[in-house]
């Protein structure tokens, strides 16, 4: 499926020499979100996805009922969005194309899948990739995570990266590519 003619593009936006890239019309089109979705599972190799709000939810909630592999959807937020117990939320600072900004993970959330040997192995899902800071951040973030599972302390790793759309002439691939293959459904040259 063309899913170029699914997005909606609109020039500067939130801020001049921005080219916001809209992907709600999914939402409004069933046989392109179904598709979609397919996709998105085709392509994820780790029982556990974790993905950005608001967006990713939309995409990686339904795999819970439609993929054979997926067990564990967990939640990246803004901040005081999640509730959490000491010690259980961890903050990233990220640099998005915006500027600065911070969100926020669970231990819990993680240690709720399922580990492979001593590793919880984690498919990053994002819905766009521009200059690469959200997901290097937060990758970096998670790879420099342990969590606790019945006692026993097991290391997480981010194994790939999936995003709907991809600039790819924005970011350092890499960078990002040093820290798991990147997966994308669209590319689009320049912003």
């Amino acid at each position: 499926m063309d899913y170029s003619k699914v997005i909606n593009h609109y020039p500067d936006f939130p801020k001049p020499g921005i080219d916001f890239i809209d992907i709600i019309p999914f939402m409004s089109n069933k046989a392109a979100f179904n598709q979609l979705i397919k996709d998105i599972d085709a392509n994820v190799h780790c029982p556990n996805v974790i993905t950005v709000e608001a967006r990713g939810f939309f995409f990686t909630a339904p795999l819970l009922t439609q993929s054979k592999l997926v067990t564990n959807v967990i939640p990246i937020r803004k901040k005081g969005k999640l509730p959490f117990s000491e010690g259980d939320l961890c903050g990233v600072e990220i640099m998005k194309e915006y500027g600065p900004d911070q969100v926020f993970f669970r231990k819990s959330d993680i240690a709720a899948g399922t580990p492979e040997g001593d590793t919880f192995y984690l498919t990053f899902f994002d819905d766009i990739l521009a200059t690469g800071g959200t997901a290097i951040g937060i990758a970096n973030a998670l790879n420099n995570t342990m969590v606790m599972l019945d006692g026993k302390e097991y290391k997480v790793k981010v194994k790939e990266f999936i995003f709907i759309v991809e600039f790819p002439d924005l970011y350092d691939h890499e960078k990002i590519e040093s820290i798991a293959p990147v997966k994308s459904f669209m590319k689009i040259a320049g912003e």
